[in-house]
């Protein structure tokens, strides 16, 4: 007799789905498909050789620690690396303050396990990073939502939500995902004066940050945080150097070096790491120790740097070729936005324009995209959807867009036709 799993699953596991993108890219497998679907890195980009050789140096010199169980707190030299790194942008943070995590999104799956109990509201951007309600629906978490705009979050529209009591905010200052918008410094400057007020704390996630291709750097959340603290003459938390504990900031390698590395981190004061260790101990003990030593041999010696500029160029030149793409061959009555850097943009159709129905269409003519609604709490962005530039080649990017563009053309067309039939 089988057993009956269905009956032994446990409750949370009806709050839990397959992703939507996970799921979409199976079906966009097919080598005669263009997708625009995945937000994947160009993988002509991996520095597979730099790899190569930091893997032999590891083995050679340290093969038996890098092969053993290490501290769930991470590779010091890394974190040490970390640190350096994130003060050129002015984050101030020691490596007690840093947990390496096996990617961004187990930082996110941690942040779950020690915040949220069931029914928790957290408040997030409308539309926002589909990972993030993945993981938190998995702890029955509640969701309320800020639109964005060209600008970013609407700030001028959070305070009446922050009344609803959300546990903590989720922003993707930089080139967000989906939207590719990014917060401009007055609303960054307004969101922290905000968050402090109502004593909400944010979740700053920065995967992209380092990917702008045009414009000035912005400060990160966590250093306009610091900057309003030392105004106010604020003092530091008790634990360390990093803040004053209103902010948790997310990075992950996965953008820069590779994304298969599943290398991230999270920053936070001493006191939250603690928790934070004890959280990721009953996961996985710790990221690969492995991992971790050869990803530090690659990026110790200032390699990084270099190969990241040379990835904004590339992913730059990409982002204008669908862009002008999109000016040619989309119908005037589309809109989409501009970003200065990162991996996405994001399109918003006329309204009574299902762009999950428009998919099937996309597909059946090889050319496939995110539809906008797996990227909404609420189920409110039917009309959108989501293309990245990064994984396709310039003339790829432009085949691509001009299929697009005709599928949108022939339905915007059929559309319009039963509107005057109907007048």
């Amino acid at each position: 007799m089988s057993t009956p799993w269905r009956q032994r699953y446990a409750q949370r596991m009806q709050w839990m789905g397959s992703s939507m993108i996970r799921e979409l890219l199976k079906l966009t497998a097919r080598p005669e498909i263009i997708s625009f679907a995945g937000g994947l890195p160009a993988p002509e980009l991996f520095p597979v050789e730099e790899f190569q050789a930091a893997t032999d140096r590891v083995l050679s010199q340290n093969g038996c620690s890098a092969l053993q169980y290490s501290t769930t707190e991470g590779f010091m030299p890394l974190r040490e690396f970390l640190a350096d790194k994130m003060a050129a942008y002015g984050i101030e943070a020691g490596p007690e303050n840093i947990l390496i995590t096996s990617g961004a999104q187990q930082a996110i799956d941690i942040i779950g396990k020690m915040l949220i109990n069931p029914g928790d509201r957290i408040l997030t951007e409308q539309p926002t990073y589909l990972g993030a309600l993945q993981s938190w629906r998995a702890y029955q978490a509640e969701f309320v939502t800020v639109p964005i705009d060209h600008d970013g979050l609407r700030v001028d529209l959070l305070e009446e939500v922050l009344c609803s009591g959300p546990k903590f905010m989720y922003i993707l200052p930089n080139f967000q995902n989906p939207g590719g918008v990014t917060l401009s410094l007055a609303r960054r400057y307004e969101l922290i004066e905000i968050a402090d007020h109502y004593g909400i704390p944010i979740v700053e996630d920065d995967p992209y940050g380092e990917l702008r291709y045009e414009g000035e750097h912005l400060p990160p959340l966590v250093v306009v945080d610091n900057d309003l603290m030392n105004d106010t003459g604020a003092t530091y938390d008790s634990y360390g150097s990093f803040m004053r504990g209103n902010l948790i900031y997310l990075g992950t390698f996965s953008k820069t070096l590779a994304p298969g590395l599943r290398l991230g981190w999270m920053v936070a004061p001493k006191s939250v790491i603690e928790r934070a260790v004890m959280a990721k101990q009953g996961m996985d003990l710790h990221s690969s120790s492995f991992v971790q030593m050869v990803a530090y041999e690659v990026v110790k010696d200032g390699f990084l740097k270099q190969h990241v500029q040379h990835i904004r160029t590339v992913y730059g030149e990409r982002r204008d070729v669908m862009l002008a793409a999109m000016a040619r061959h989309f119908p005037p009555s589309v809109a989409w936005t501009r970003p200065d850097g990162g991996l996405f943009l994001w399109v918003t159709l006329p309204e009574g324009v299902d762009a999950s129905v428009l998919f099937e269409k996309a597909v059946a003519n090889n050319v496939a995209y995110v539809p906008g609604i797996a990227f909404d709490p609420l189920n409110e962005a039917v009309n959108t959807f989501r293309l990245n530039f990064s994984n396709a080649q310039p003339d790829v990017i432009e085949e691509g867009i001009r299929r697009l563009g005709s599928v949108l053309t022939a339905e915007l067309a059929g559309q319009h036709e039963l509107i005057y039939a109907a007048g």
